[in-house]
């Protein structure tokens, strides 16, 4: 039987081709404790640059997330995008699978590449609970943080009470982590208000397997560890200016969990609900998306600041 054409091999090449062309380079570095963290980083770090860190969520890995946002922001910005550990080139044969852990290992990664000073952090959905867990451990490092559809304010009573689409955490799993066209399939329609509608099983099939077979059980533990035993009366509440992301049509982390974490941080934070647009809003309006991360990473930076304590929808 003749085997499917790998679209997902030749978007990766497309994406590392995009990644150097962007100015950036594949560094895989030893941080200790039998971790290694694979990271993207600039050819050459320019000092009258700042520095911005973007953190991806579930999916394949860094290069699959961020590839749209490459030029506009390698421009402005020192940019380094790590694999989190057991996504891409990181990994750890440490048991602990916190997202305060792997916030200690980003910033111990940068702390090995000799990048100093403060930075401003971009987090995507698990990104997003690794960038608050980073903000509020080095409130010294992390001078600004964008948070986007990241449902780091859920409890996990919330599963049972029906805020999700799944009742469980093996059921979520099943979706996050799909190892069938089918759950691949789910996980689409899931993230994306208008999914493709054509995706052959062929492809689903090349995709689960060069993307996301490996370290599936390490995931799990990811997953099971961000939802058992959360409280929003245990998560600190961090004080750098925060802006959050949010479509208003997510199903992944519904809509309610962007306003229950305004409430969370008050007037520190700006909270920005782009209409049609579901979980992967980067993707699905990713004109729109740049154009508030662009508002506040850059344009905010040479107009007179203006209070954060407003709500907008696109």
């Amino acid at each position: 039987m003749a085997r499917c054409f790998s679209l997902t091999a030749s978007r990766n090449w497309f994406y590392r081709y995009t990644y150097a062309q962007s100015g950036l380079r594949s560094v895989s570095t030893d941080i200790g404790g039998g971790t290694v963290m694979h990271c993207w980083v600039p050819k050459t770090h320019r000092a009258y640059k700042a520095t911005l860190l973007l953190l991806h969520g579930f999916g394949a890995n860094a290069m699959w997330q961020w590839s749209g946002l490459l030029r506009p922001l390698a421009s402005r910005f020192n940019l380094y995008i790590p694999d989190l550990l057991f996504f891409g080139d990181s990994y750890t044969s440490l048991p602990d699978r916190t997202e305060a852990f792997q916030a200690r290992c980003v910033m111990r990664l940068l702390e090995a590449r000799g990048v100093a000073g403060r930075l401003t952090l971009v987090g995507l959905s698990y990104g997003g609970f690794v960038g608050y867990s980073a903000a509020a451990q080095f409130p010294e490092r992390v001078e600004r943080l964008v948070l986007c559809s990241a449902g780091v304010c859920l409890e996990e009573t919330d599963l049972k009470e029906g805020l999700f689409p799944v009742a469980d955490l093996d059921e979520a799993a099943g979706i996050l982590l799909p190892q069938t066209p089918e759950k691949l399939r789910m996980l689409v329609r899931l993230s994306f208000v208008k999914p493709a509608t054509t995706m052959p099983s062929c492809f689903l099939r090349d995709f689960i397997h060069v993307m996301c077979t490996e370290y599936i059980n390490e995931k799990r533990e990811l997953l099971q560890a961000i939802i058992r035993d959360r409280k929003l009366s245990e998560l600190p509440k961090i004080t750098q200016p925060t802006l959050i992301i949010w479509g208003d049509q997510d199903q992944i982390f519904p809509l309610e969990l962007a306003h229950r974490l305004k409430s969370h941080l008050g007037e520190n934070a700006q909270l920005v609900v782009i209409r049609n647009a579901g979980h992967a809003a980067n993707l699905e309006k990713a004109k729109e998306f740049y154009r508030h991360l662009k508002a506040f990473l850059i344009d905010s930076l040479t107009q007179p600041s203006q209070p954060l304590n407003q709500n907008k929808a696109e």
